[in-house]
């Protein structure tokens, strides 16, 4: 088997991670050989190379926090998903490998006639897209949510859940050739970030009152996105792309009573009880397994390409995500 480990931290992720060679572990009751069919790297996976994320592991690690498999071999005694069944793999368990030992208990079967790359990035952005759009402000059928980074993997998911519940979505790019990626996708407004945004999103939506905001920027972004929301708005911030912390005016806090939180999706994750967590993920494999919800996907690559796969992932200009396909 193989693996994408890293021993070190630095700016250049690319160039700290290699795969590596290594004997499949015989395994133990309650363990199960899982087969990687499809890993991605999500821009927290480059943040935890780059020693820039909220938790770090010890190295030397293995990269890869999502991913889905199919189970090759049971411990013995085990009782678990069969061998052959599709599941999803544990969160954290090093999915940029060929194969994963995991406890059988904790694997989540899917569908095993739904397409595994899609059903790979269920984990991280689907769920924060939903969660966002649910736990901040009550939304009804016909309101308008705001977002930037609108072309990323949680910005795809965000405008395909929201048009489900009869939401309307006021997209933002950084450059003008991500535009029509995201108005295929059914983005009701799209717009370039820059100046006098809120005044461009006022006339694309006729004056409407946009109560919820979703900020993965930081930086100025953050306060163009504020200046976008009615009065008393929720704007919620979850990455920070600009590399540069959150700004927001008084003048936004003050007199129009805007709130900045944030949202992480780990956070929620250690708060969730197993069953809130079943009901999310239920939801999303239903979603994914019948079409309803996608997302676009740049280029794949194997463990032994994990070098490109990285590079190309950190660079950011892209249209999709990187996948690690075994």
């Amino acid at each position: 088997m193989k693996r994408a480990s890293y021993a070190q931290r630095g700016p250049v992720p690319q160039d700290l991670i290699e795969a590596v060679s290594c004997a499949v572990p015989a395994l133990a009751a309650g363990q199960a050989l899982i087969e990687v069919l499809a890993a991605p790297i999500n821009p927290s996976d480059v943040l935890t190379i780059t020693g820039q994320y909220g938790v770090l592991p010890p190295l030397p690690a293995i990269g890869g926090n999502e991913g889905v498999g199919r189970v090759a071999a049971l411990g013995p005694g085990t009782a678990g998903p069969p061998v052959g069944q599709t599941v999803l793999l544990p969160v954290g368990c090093g999915s940029w490998s060929t194969h994963v030992v995991a406890e059988a208990k904790r694997l989540m079967p899917l569908p095993n006639d739904a397409d595994p790359k899609q059903l790979a990035m269920m984990t991280v952005n689907p769920p924060t897209a939903l969660l966002m759009l649910r736990e901040f402000v009550d939304l009804q059928a016909g309101d308008w949510v705001i977002q930037n980074a609108a072309n990323s993997g949680v910005g795809s998911y965000l405008m395909q859940i929201a048009a489900s519940r009869g939401l309307k979505t006021v997209n933002i790019v950084r450059r003008d050739t991500a535009v029509a990626g995201v108005q295929a996708e059914g983005g009701d407004v799209v717009l370039v970030d820059g100046d006098h945004l809120a005044k461009r999103v006022a006339e694309a939506t006729g004056g409407a009152k946009v109560r919820l905001g979703i900020d993965a920027v930081g930086g100025a972004a953050t306060d163009r996105l504020a200046s976008c929301l009615a009065e008393g708005g929720v704007l919620v911030n979850y990455g920070m792309m600009s590399g540069e912390p959150c700004q927001v005016s008084p003048a936004n806090f003050v007199f129009r009573d805007v709130t900045l939180r944030g949202f992480w999706l780990a956070k929620w994750f250690r708060s969730a009880t197993p069953a809130q967590q079943m009901e999310v993920f239920g939801d999303i494999a239903q979603r994914i397994a019948s079409g309803a919800l996608h997302t676009r996907i740049a280029a794949t690559f194997t463990v032994d390409e994990i070098k490109q796969a990285v590079a190309l992932a950190a660079a950011g200009e892209r249209d999709g995500k990187v996948l690690i396909v075994p």
